[in-house]
């Protein structure tokens, strides 16, 4: 890297604490323990929010990720006041484009602050049968990689340009995640985007169903017919 130039992207500034817990809410058990492994997609999705630095003022962004893909599955931007509505929208807006099975049990993770330990977040998780999973205070590898990804959002796209607006800012994350899940090549992943890594999974499933469970799926008198085509043709 160093012969051809190339140095690799830094972030600088001061950090900013956004994890305020409420001595009083009550703490969902960490139902994750570091384990973080997803052996399809929603199984286990893991959140956080960051704040963002603007003339016009600071901007609050929550997210949530799948685990198995790490496709951004629901994002917001806020104004200034941290408010449980900025992570029940990103909830909300995840629980609305993803599906999962019934006999599938979805873990979603975050860290201890007040707004995920909320009465009306923690509701919205049960309505959905989700089950709220809230590292230790302080302890930024219970929620590794919402940390990971907020690292890599603020130096891909944050650092080192001048924000003048909110809604500037809104636009260049808008085209941040499209990018980051259908084009930007994970690692971790085999060197796919999260899109593909999830297409190729659902292929890779509906291969193993096969043919046999589409004809069973057919009906007898439909199954019938076909057969007395071809006793026809011969």
């Amino acid at each position: 890297m160093r012969q051809e130039g190339i140095r690799s992207a830094k972030r600088r500034g001061k950090p900013w604490r956004t994890t305020t817990p409420d001595p009083e809410a009550h703490k969902p058990p960490d139902l994750v323990n570091r384990d973080f492994t997803a052996t399809a997609p929603d199984r286990l999705w893991v959140g956080d929010f960051t704040y963002l630095r603007t003339w016009e003022g600071r901007l609050y962004f929550a997210f949530l990720i799948d685990l198995f893909s790490r496709m951004i599955i629901g994002w917001q931007l806020a104004p200034p006041n941290i408010r449980t509505d900025l992570v029940l929208d990103t909830v909300r807006t995840a629980l609305c484009t993803r599906q999962r099975g019934a006999d599938v049990q979805l873990v979603a993770q975050t860290d201890s602050g007040s707004q995920y330990t909320s009465q009306d977040y923690t509701q919205v998780l049960d309505d959905h049968s989700v089950l709220a999973s809230v590292g230790s205070v302080g302890d930024a590898y219970d929620n590794a990689l919402a940390e990971s990804f907020v690292d890599s959002y603020k130096t891909e796209l944050i650092a080192d340009r001048v924000w003048r607006s909110h809604a500037q800012l809104e636009i260049a994350t808008v085209e941040y995640i499209g990018w980051f899940n259908h084009a930007r090549l994970h690692s971790s992943l085999g060197n796919v985007p999260p899109a593909e890594y999830e297409a190729n999974y659902a292929a890779a499933v509906e291969l193993q169903s096969g043919p046999l469970s589409a004809q069973a799926a057919q009906p007898l008198s439909s199954v019938r017919a076909a057969r007395a085509g071809l006793s026809a043709l011969r």
